[in-house]
């Protein structure tokens, strides 16, 4: 511990892989966002990396973690296996419930393309507990099935030019029954990468979770 608080890299135990992390804890913090990166991603995102920067600064904890290892992430098909993706995350939750420096946080998902499928299935697990969900340009069609079992406000995120994924999107933000918003990033596309696109991103993720998880 330090008087900024706890920044460790480091591993987490699931029951079929050791996945690696990286915890950020500012003092004082109250809530914790927990990422799930899109395919072909990891911790290591500089989308959800900056992101995470954002958060921290509004004085959230943050974990960016590896939803497959590298050996896994080898083969294309398990990117897409939502249901491997969800059991990662949920089961990387309740290693946070177990750390002393987060087990009386409150706690958000953050997922990102096929990572917010992820976010969404894990938040309605009734053993999850999640307090609010962010999806940055998800694909949350592959999470359609359970919309009516999501419980957390959830706030979507979409690039007004990304046209398949803003239309999914619209589709499951009239399906929830919680607290929930839908904003469009006009003239962004999947991958927000115009000038300011991904600052307005975090900004919104930042307003959600300190609404919810503070």
């Amino acid at each position: 511990m330090t008087p900024d608080g706890i920044h460790t890299v480091t591993d987490i135990p699931t029951d079929d892989a050791t996945l690696e992390g990286e915890l950020v804890v500012p003092s004082e913090s109250t809530g914790l966002v927990v990422f799930a990166h899109g395919s072909g991603s990891s911790r290591h995102s500089p989308r959800n990396n900056a992101v995470a920067a954002t958060l921290r600064e509004r004085g959230l904890g943050t974990l960016l973690f590896d939803l497959l290892t590298e050996t896994e992430d080898r083969h294309r098909e398990n990117r897409f296996d939502i249901p491997l993706l969800t059991d990662r995350l949920v089961a990387t939750t309740e290693w946070v419930r177990e750390q002393p420096a987060t087990s009386t946080h409150s706690i958000g998902y953050f997922g990102a393309s096929t990572g917010a499928a992820a976010a969404l299935r894990g938040a309605a697990r009734p053993e999850t507990t999640i307090d609010a969900v962010v999806s940055r340009g998800g694909r949350v069609d592959l999470a359609a099935d359970v919309v009516n079992e999501v419980t957390a406000p959830t706030l979507l995120v979409v690039g007004g030019e990304d046209e398949s994924v803003r239309k999914v999107n619209r589709e499951l933000y009239e399906g929830l029954a919680v607290e929930r918003d839908l904003r469009i990033v006009e003239g962004a596309g999947h991958l927000f990468e115009g000038e300011g696109e991904l600052e307005t991103v975090a900004g919104h993720a930042a307003d959600w979770f300190t609404d919810y998880l503070e």
